[in-house]
């Protein structure tokens, strides 16, 4: 299930996102980028749409999913037969 992300407080925001930048694990790239920057590039793809706030029924579990990861998950079988059960 989505949950707007405009729906949670900001305090709530913005401690799953970290949580989420915290658990993506280390840069490989030519730039290190801070805590709060990358927080700030999270935030913002949540209000471009390109990343949601995801509800896992499932998992009982919320997190952050890109937009072609939540399209994949609605084709995955396992994720629709427990709609079903």
């Amino acid at each position: 299930m989505i949950i707007p992300h405009e729906r949670l407080d900001k305090e709530t925001l913005y401690n799953l996102i970290e949580s989420y930048v915290l658990r993506e694990g280390t840069d490989y790239g030519e730039q290190e980028f801070s805590i709060e920057s990358k927080v700030a590039q999270v935030h913002q793809q949540l209000k471009n749409g390109e990343a949601m706030v995801f509800f896992s029924e499932l998992h009982e579990s919320v997190t952050i999913i890109s937009k072609a990861e939540f399209i994949a998950l609605q084709a995955d079988p396992e994720y629709q037969a427990s709609f079903n059960d």
